[in-house]
């Protein structure tokens, strides 16, 4: 399956971003993608005002997710992102949401909120209270994983067993020391550990490094940006998944399991 990885700057008026994912849209469609995957926090961003997250939440069924879904109507593409909705009584969720002609396929609550390198992503977003739901995406399994979880194995490991083919993870990975390798190393570790496709899209603002890459089920960057705005085109082939569970069988060979999951 072709699936496409759309990197851009978030812009701080929903709608100028609404009408780039419309674009990155219309570009995968007639590239014959089946899926795009977009970054973490799309409708409204700026590094020098803490409230925008808040203050411009929309709900699942706003004019954000709707002008994404029009978008898709006549398509067979998917599309994952992150929005953020509101949260009662004053905060938001961060969803990382499936879309297709059709309308709303699944929704993720983010787990792992980014309270870390003196971030506070808890200022703004209430934490999900349960595992991320796996979709499927033509003859692919896809598991849903944003931004920070990444550093949290068990979340792909929990995705990989139930049969995930491919993790989505949208962030918006904030710039620092060591930071690119951090995000390197992790979503390489994540595919090579679970023999899977991880599919991770960052946001190549002022404050984020980019850097979306497809890494394939034995650690190999099949294809990757660099820090500026970019759309990427690669295949998850699902032969390939398999023969790298046959030479190395890590889901097999787990000791310390659940013996229901273990397969």
């Amino acid at each position: 399956m072709k699936i496409a990885l759309g990197q851009f700057a978030v812009a701080p008026e929903w709608r100028a971003n609404l009408a780039q994912c419309v674009s990155l849209i219309e570009r995968a469609v007639a590239e014959g993608a089946k899926l795009l995957v977009l970054p973490e926090s799309l409708i409204a961003a700026d590094m020098h005002d803490p409230g925008i997250t808040v203050r411009t939440a929309q709900p699942l069924d706003g004019p954000f997710v709707s002008g994404l879904v029009n978008a898709l109507v006549g398509t067979d593409l998917s599309v994952i992102c992150c929005i953020a909705t509101p949260a009662h009584p004053a905060l938001t969720h961060n969803c990382q949401i499936v879309l297709n002609a059709t309308g709303l396929v699944a929704c993720y609550r983010k787990l792992h909120l980014y309270d870390a390198f003196s971030m506070k992503e808890s200022n703004d977003y209430v934490p999900g209270t349960e595992l991320p739901p796996i979709v499927q995406v033509g003859d692919i399994h896809v598991g849903l994983m944003t931004c920070y979880d990444v550093r949290f194995p068990e979340v792909a490991r929990s995705l990989a067993v139930r049969g995930a083919d491919l993790l989505s993870v949208p962030a918006a990975w904030v710039r620092g020391p060591g930071k690119e390798w951090h995000w390197e190393v992790m979503v390489t570790a994540r595919a090579l550990e679970n023999t899977c496709y991880v599919a991770a899209v960052g946001e190549c603002g002022p404050r984020n490094i980019g850097c979306s890459m497809l890494v394939d089920p034995l650690g190999v960057a099949v294809t990757r940006a660099g820090s500026s705005p970019d759309l990427l085109f690669a295949t998850v082939d699902k032969e390939r998944i398999r023969a790298a569970r046959d030479a190395l069988p890590v889901l097999v060979n787990r000791r310390f399991c659940d013996p229901e999951l273990k397969r």
